[in-house]
């Protein structure tokens, strides 16, 4: 077994979420949040390379050498998935690795609001799942994707940065495009996308002008739309969005942006306290004819109370989430008040 598979098997046994591997240290695995030194030894500039290189092969190698940094897959077998961010630091190889469950939990498992299990059911429109690096995002999108999968005869084309699950057909036909192999960007996978006859698109991150733009009139032309932004609030995610635009461009796209959205469910994940692993917080925001108005007319400002005061359509803030998350037992005080959008008002709220 060569020393990357045993380092992964002993990664996965530990319940480690990330690898991070850099020269002149044991490799470290991340349990639960926290940052673990192993007993492998320390990683030599010669070894850093040569895992590169054993996963994606010289021809790539040449190319990451050349562009200093690496987004990809890769399976080992008999262990799974991982995605792997290869990249240089001080003039060294270093690697990050993030284990990819072999198989896709249920959309219902998530410890996710109710609301949530509905939106693959939606006609069409656009959802996003929103939250910071590893808040669980793909995780949660790959579960809605498998949702429809066993319920619906869809069409659905994924374009990702890396492929992460393995989304395997069954009552829908699934294709999953890797960009840098299958299709060279997101926005020129977006732009033949439409020619493909698909019902349902995700993609993996809205990250420019022309990806957004692209994602939105595929969501305006009858499409169920999926896709993902670093955002850490419903109301931060639309003012993102208009912002990626020209000024005299944002209000069309206001009003583009308000006929098109249907929700945004924003996580964040917690070490639980209760027992082993991990759990979410989610602020969900379901476009009403409220929450439309306020994107339309730039009233974004309004959308947290417009959540507090629609709990009843499954409406929450991410501080109600962590709120509720602590008064259950499942997190600590201080994890709540570090992650909480507005701290002062939670801590008040904590100590009623």
């Amino acid at each position: 077994m060569s020393f990357l598979k045993d380092l992964l098997k002993t990664a996965l046994a530990s319940d480690a979420s990330d690898v991070h591997i850099l020269v002149g240290m044991p490799p470290l695995l991340r349990i639960h949040t926290a940052l673990t030194a192993t007993d492998y030894p320390i990683v030599t500039p010669e070894g850093a390379a040569g895992m590169v290189r054993e996963m994606i092969g010289d021809e790539r190698f040449a190319q990451f050498e050349q562009r200093r940094d690496l987004d990809f897959s890769t399976k080992v077998d008999d262990l799974g998935r991982f995605r792997v961010n290869a990249h240089f630091q001080r003039e060294t190889v270093a690697i990050s690795f993030r284990a990819i469950p072999s198989n896709v939990p249920a959309l219902g498992s998530l410890n996710l609001p109710d609301v949530v299990t509905k939106l693959p059911y939606l006609p069409r429109g656009l959802v996003l799942v929103t939250g910071e690096t590893g808040s669980g995002k793909s995780t949660s999108l790959a579960a809605m994707v498998n949702e429809i999968n066993q319920h619906a005869a869809r069409h659905v084309i994924t374009l990702e940065d890396p492929v992460e699950y393995e989304l395997r057909s069954a009552k829908c036909v699934i294709e999953q495009r890797e960009v840098g192999s299958d299709v060279p960007d997101f926005s020129s996978g977006l732009r033949h996308v439409l020619r493909q006859d698909p019902d349902i698109i995700l993609v993996g991150e809205m990250r420019d002008l022309e990806t957004t733009s692209a994602a939105i009139t595929a969501a305006e032309t009858g499409h169920l739309v999926f896709s993902t932004l670093h955002t850490n609030s419903a109301a931060q995610t639309i003012e993102r969005i208009i912002d990626i635009y020209p000024g005299g461009q944002q209000n069309q796209i206001r009003s583009m942006l308000a006929n098109t959205l249907e929700a945004v469910v924003t996580q964040t994940l917690f070490k639980r306290t209760d027992e082993p692993g991990m759990i979410p917080a989610a602020e969900v925001m379901i476009c009403n004819s409220a929450v439309r108005n306020c994107i339309r007319e730039a009233r974004v400002f309004e959308i947290p109370n417009i959540l507090e005061t629609n709990r009843g359509l499954g409406m929450c803030t991410l501080d109600n989430s962590i709120k509720m998350l602590y008064f259950n037992g499942h997190i600590s005080r201080d994890d709540a008040l570090a992650s909480a959008n507005r701290p002062d008002q939670l801590e008040k709220s904590l100590s009623a």
